[in-house]
């Protein structure tokens, strides 16, 4: 279910996602696999489980100078399912995770993609900077708004 989610965005989306349709549809199902064990993602699914609607991640850097901080990445839900309140509660589960385990979240955000600047914004995040031309996709480049979001000082 993940791996058609997450092509389903990368399709629909390319400049949503700093991976591309093309790289990661040739990825087998145990690649995806082992990406799921190597960090958390939470999910939103039918009621009775046969669907799911929407993902999102968070990576914890294991560096010793990065593991304060977290990446929300590979944010998506699906066209039919927007507007249910599921990318608020996805992003709120993740801030739950993340609280336990690290002092600020991150995440980049396409500059144009408003719905999704505006959730975050109601999250808590505040944007910090703008990298220019960050995706380049077939001849067209797209501008990045970096985020973040404090979550607790260190001890």
């Amino acid at each position: 279910m993940y791996r058609e989610l997450r092509l389903d965005g990368l399709q629909r989306h390319p400049d949503a996602f700093g991976s591309s349709w093309e790289d990661e549809a040739v990825e087998q199902v145990d690649q995806f696999a082992e990406r799921l064990q190597r960090t958390v993602v939470v999910g939103a699914f039918s009621s009775n489980y046969d669907a799911l609607y929407g993902a999102a991640g968070l990576h914890i850097p294991q560096a010793l100078k990065m593991r304060h901080k977290g990446v929300v990445w590979g944010m998506y839900v699906r066209p039919q399912a927007r507007g249910s309140g599921i990318g608020a509660s996805l992003l709120g589960r993740l801030i739950d995770l993340a609280v336990l385990q690290v002092e600020a979240l991150t995440l980049t955000v396409g500059a144009a993609n408003t719905a999704a600047i505006a959730l975050y914004n109601r999250a808590g995040f505040e944007p910090y900077g703008l990298e220019k031309r960050a995706l380049k996709i077939g001849g067209e480049y797209y501008d990045e708004i970096l985020m973040g979001l404090a979550l607790r000082r260190s001890a």
